[in-house]
């Protein structure tokens, strides 16, 4: 038997990668946020640099395309110490982020330990990730990062723990967290390129990306049943509405593209407005019903999809004023 030739995998100085941490680092992660939203398991777009707070200049601020919330990444090309934790938490305090991202090439026990604290003490709208920067080659290839998390939430504990303490975890919610986990790993099979999210939700409903934090594929669970919708939910009641009537505009092409009709929700006298398609399913009690759930929902995702692509793209609905 012919024993296989294998290379051996060493370890590069980042630093011999990314000389400077601000003018090298920060553009490359700018550029190359799936290494990290791979890593997170979060649906990430990263789009501001060094932005102010106070007197410091944060490195990077975004988004969780999941649910719009704000995102912030602090860099450090070397151990992490005191002052960049002190400075990670005079950001959260200036920018009011749900996710915040600590980057190091290696984290000190009291620091990585310090996350873990914030993680337990905070409540479940408020997650730390400890990040250690890594970087690999096998023989003579190309340099290629190899992020370690070191430091990450519990969601599913955060949540038990926040419904527990309100006294609001029904069975209907537990019921929720098990189904949208089934269905995140249906997708993380079947259509991975969806979502890189990873947490389930005790909430009756379930957002999809589309790339513009104001519009959302949204799975939910309604008075009426199982419902699979586009969701306008800008902060700007007038954006979602302008957007909802552009696709009103194309409502033939979309819903011929769609298969069948949908219900136009313009919402009067509410912030948002909805596009969707309603089941014949209509609870989650169901539970020997959740795989035909499943395959209804993902379908109806694809071919809502596939409407959005008849239209022109998601590009035909959004305006040129730089909404989210």
């Amino acid at each position: 038997m012919t024993t296989p030739s294998l290379g051996r995998l060493t370890t590069v100085p980042p630093r011999q990668v990314w000389i400077h941490e601000a003018r090298d680092f920060t553009p490359w992660l700018l550029q190359n946020v799936d290494v990290l939203g791979d890593l997170l398991g979060m649906d990430l777009a990263l789009d501001v640099a060094e932005h102010p707070v106070g007197g410091f200049s944060l490195d990077l601020m975004g988004r969780d395309l999941s649910d719009d919330s704000v995102v912030i990444v602090e860099n450090q090309l070397e151990q992490s110490d005191h002052g960049h934790l002190g400075q990670i938490l005079t950001y959260a305090a200036g920018t009011d982020p749900r996710t915040v991202v600590w980057i190091a090439t290696s984290f000190r026990p009291e620091h990585r330990a310090a996350l873990d604290w914030l993680n337990e003490h905070t409540g479940p709208d408020t997650r730390f990730f400890g990040v250690e920067i890594e970087v690999v080659r096998i023989g003579d290839s190309a340099a290629a990062p190899n992020f370690k998390l070191v430091a990450e939430p519990n969601d599913w504990g955060k949540q038990v723990k926040a419904a527990t303490s309100a006294g609001s975890l029904t069975e209907r919610s537990k019921l929720y967290l098990e189904f949208w986990e089934k269905f995140l790993n249906r997708l993380a099979t079947e259509q991975p390129e969806w979502t890189r999210a990873k947490a389930s939700t005790p909430d009756s409903w379930y957002d999809l990306p589309t790339g513009s934090g104001g519009i959302a594929y949204s799975t939910a669970f309604t008075l009426q049943g199982l419902w699979v919708q586009l969701y306008f939910r800008s902060p700007d009641p007038a954006v979602n509405l302008s957007r909802f009537q552009t696709l009103y505009a194309l409502k033939d092409k979309f819903e011929e593209s769609l298969g069948e009709s949908a219900v136009w929700d313009e919402k009067p006298g509410k912030k948002a407005a909805a596009v969707y398609v309603q089941s014949q399913f209509k609870s989650v009690d169901a539970i020997d019903h959740w795989p035909e759930m499943m395959d209804w929902v993902i379908d109806q995702h694809v071919r809502f999809r596939r409407g959005i692509q008849a239209i022109g793209g998601l590009g035909t609905l959004l305006d040129q004023s730089g909404a989210p």
